[in-house]
């Protein structure tokens, strides 16, 4: 792609009002198999959803990456499935039973539920969005020779957000640290923070509510047990630490990875499907010798911050947010933040867990799971470094960055998914010019060759044209026109999505062409 054909489509791009974007990518989930709204045609379940059959390709292409760049590329990392359901008393251990709490909010007026941390945190980040739009006019207005350091330092109006940001930041940190609800309401009204809804700030008092879902294990009423459905995937592979230390002879440091879905009672779901009921997670625990804990949280920062940027949607997408109120059991904390339509939001979470999770077990179980270091000659409980990404959030973010409604040379506008190739759900679409004269059936010889490689899709209903446009707006990087040419000289045209670009090659030319650009492996040789 040019570069003035980059600029150009960038313009269109920006000029589109955030939220229409994310309705449009919402829509666009919908209306080309990617997501649809649970038990739709029962008028849906709120904050659940199905992937449809482009977006379980998607999805599963997300899981496969991370996958391989952990298990494939670490010798000691190894992976593991544990069952939904587990003893109640793990959650009783882990503080999920008395502790897994969200303070939340009602408006009297609209009668919406909100979660008053995030009300203020998104306070918090309309103090910062005026300082970075001052320093963005000062910066236009300065050109070459504006320093920001200083700019940040003197400007007046720069120092006041940043004073009452400051404030408030401290704050809600200690509010939160009870947390002190009476505080925290008291700190929405100081603010003036009002309902988006109804305009108003008739708000009840925060209430805490617990985010697990409850259900009962066993043949009768009277005898059952109350289980719960895993609000985290962590804690299966807790319990099982020993277990695969010991059948598979690993040694520390290692490491323990799990995709699984997980289960929230969230009452504030909200943006689509960053925030559900029902999701995946793909996480990693990383068993460390005490005292080494902290030089591990750096690795697994640096690691896990290059395979988000391998995807290529630019590095200035995305940041660090380190944690300032660490959970009780934590030594240090961050977030990977990716740029949404909606403002950086958090895809993935890195924590330095220190032993709290296996002490408890040991605690609450009766039964020692320390390790045996064969070079120090002592036993004792690892620390644990936790890398965890949402599945449905890594899938929203990859589908916001690649939406993209481009005007083209003949004023026809494209709607387009620039997915990286290695992810997209379909690799390449095998189209007939026409539906006749022997094109179909040579097609569909080309379909059966290529479709043991990657994933391969034949369409020949509409005008070429459409047919290109629906491609686009599924993410197929490549596509295949046969015509009258193909049957004399064995060649086709192969057309590229970002480019659109066209060549002529060799059937026997596809393979080798295609396969290296769409394979895993081609994201995966970028982490090395």
């Amino acid at each position: 792609m040019n570069n003035k054909r980059k600029l150009r489509i960038t313009k269109i791009y920006k000029e589109m009002a955030q939220e229409d974007v994310f309705k449009k990518i919402v829509s666009h989930c919908k209306e080309y198999g990617f997501v649809f709204p649970s038990s739709e045609i029962y008028d849906g379940l709120g904050a659940v959803y199905d992937y449809g059959q482009n977006g379980v390709e998607l999805k599963n292409n997300i899981k496969q990456y991370w996958w391989q760049s952990m298990v494939l590329l670490h010798e000691n990392i190894v992976g593991i499935d544990s069952a939904i359901f587990m003893h109640p008393t793990i959650w009783k251990a882990s503080g999920h039973v008395d502790a897994f709490n969200d303070p939340l909010i009602d408006n009297r007026d609209s009668k919406k539920r909100y979660r008053a941390d995030v009300l203020i945190e998104d306070q918090i980040a309309k103090y910062d969005e005026k300082i970075e739009k001052e320093i963005a006019k000062a910066r236009k207005r300065f050109g070459d020779a504006f320093d920001e350091a200083q700019f940040r330092s003197t400007n007046p109006r720069v120092l006041e957000h940043q004073q009452k940001r400051d404030a408030l930041h401290a704050r809600y940190t200690e509010a939160m640290q009870g947390p002190d609800l009476a505080e925290l309401k008291q700190i929405i009204l100081d603010e003036e923070i009002v309902d988006p809804i109804s305009g108003t700030k008739n708000w009840t008092d925060v209430r805490q509510f617990n985010l697990m879902f409850s259900t009962e294990m066993g043949s009768t009423s009277e005898g059952a047990m109350k289980v719960y459905l895993r609000p985290e995937t962590a804690q299966g592979i807790f319990v099982n630490y020993l277990n695969v230390q010991k059948t598979g002879r690993m040694k520390i440091p290692f490491g323990i990875a799990q995709i699984g879905k997980a289960f929230r009672n969230e009452i504030v779901a909200r943006q689509f499907i960053f925030r559900m009921r029902e999701f995946e997670q793909m996480e990693m625990q990383f068993f460390v010798q005490p005292g080494t804990e902290l030089e591990y949280f750096q690795k697994w920062k640096e690691l896990r911050m290059k395979w988000h940027q391998a995807l290529g949607f630019g590095a200035e997408n995305y940041r660090f947010h380190d944690h300032e109120k660490l959970a009780h059991y934590a030594n240090a904390a961050t977030d990977i933040e990716f740029r949404m339509p909606f403002g950086f939001k958090e895809v993935e979470g890195i924590h330095s867990r220190t032993n709290f999770d296996l002490s408890q077990h040991e605690k609450f179980s009766g039964r020692s799971i320390k390790y045996f270091d064969p070079m120090t000659k002592e036993s004792y409980t690892p620390y644990v470094i936790e890398t965890s990404i949402g599945v449905d959030r890594m899938f929203l973010s990859i589908m916001c960055h690649s939406y993209r409604e481009e005007k083209l040379d003949n004023g026809e506008t494209r709607v387009v998914l620039l997915l990286p190739p290695a992810l997209a759900p379909t690799k390449l679409a095998v189209l007939p010019l026409v539906k006749k004269d022997g094109l179909p059936e040579k097609a569909r010889e080309i379909v059966n060759n290529l479709k043991f490689h990657f994933n391969t899709h034949y369409d020949e209903k509409d005008t070429i044209g459409k047919r290109y446009r629906r491609q686009d707006a599924v993410g197929t990087p490549y596509c295949v026109t046969v015509d009258y040419d193909t049957l004399k000289d064995n060649t086709v045209t192969l057309r590229f999505r970002d480019t659109m670009e066209q060549e002529r090659v060799s059937i026997d030319q596809l393979q080798s062409i295609i396969e290296d650009k769409v394979s895993i492996t081609s994201l995966l040789k970028k982490l090395q």
